[in-house]
């Protein structure tokens, strides 16, 4: 018994310390604030990138999966999550769809947090089309909202605001985005991480994030 002791005792005393240490470090940690000098240069597009300050998601008016407009007066006061996927997409777009799940389940009480997704297949994802993929992944859409319109202005928020695209484009009939990336984007409207929405262990570090970031505005 003693022997038993002396393994599992100290085990538990390591595991309660590692705790402890996360926690401390989670609620003294601040996010960074992301400048798009400071963000890799294949993503940000090219009259970005020697801005090292003041940079802020660009206004926008889209349609949301209601027939709603949806625009930057309804982000007010809101932090979020943000992603660009289509309905259609076979590949990382269910990965991400479901990774997203997660995180809405995570914090579906938490007033100030939304996700947003932007189609970036407009002229197939419908309002209807958006409410229909909503719904197969029980999507609340008061918090997770889903927004199709103007494919230009969808493709410049995901190059030019966001970074969340590798590709260069101007939005035409023949551009094509896609992206893995969820960028977390604060009140302000400035970037505060990014992540790999098909990889749960990066899903896993933006759930903590999100945490971080909301205990800037308790």
């Amino acid at each position: 018994m003693k022997s038993k002791l002396s393994i599992i005792v100290p085990a538990l005393l390591l595991c309660g310390g590692i705790f402890v240490a996360y926690q401390f470090i989670k609620d003294n940690r601040k996010l960074p604030v992301y400048a798009p000098s400071q963000i890799n240069p294949d993503l940000v597009d090219a009259e970005k990138q020697k801005v090292t300050k003041n940079h802020r998601i660009a206004d926008f008016s889209l349609t949301n999966q209601d027939g709603e407009t949806f625009n930057s007066k309804n982000l007010e006061g809101k932090f979020y999550v943000t992603d660009f996927f289509f309905t259609t997409c076979p590949t990382i777009c269910p990965d991400m769809s479901s990774q997203l799940q997660r995180v809405q389940k995570k914090y579906s009480n938490l007033d100030d947090f939304l996700i947003i997704s932007h189609t970036v297949q407009p002229e197939i994802d419908s309002p209807e089309v958006l409410k229909e993929y909503a719904e197969l992944y029980e999507a609340d859409t008061k918090r997770w909202i889903f927004l199709t319109g103007d494919k230009k202005t969808i493709y410049d928020l995901a190059r030019k605001s966001y970074f969340a695209a590798v590709t260069e484009g101007d939005g035409g009939v023949d551009d094509f985005i896609h992206t893995e990336n969820f960028v977390l984007v604060d009140k302000e409207k400035r970037i505060r991480g990014f992540y790999d929405g098909t990889s749960a262990k990066s899903v896993d570090q933006l759930i903590v994030d999100i945490e971080i970031l909301a205990q800037e505005y308790e």
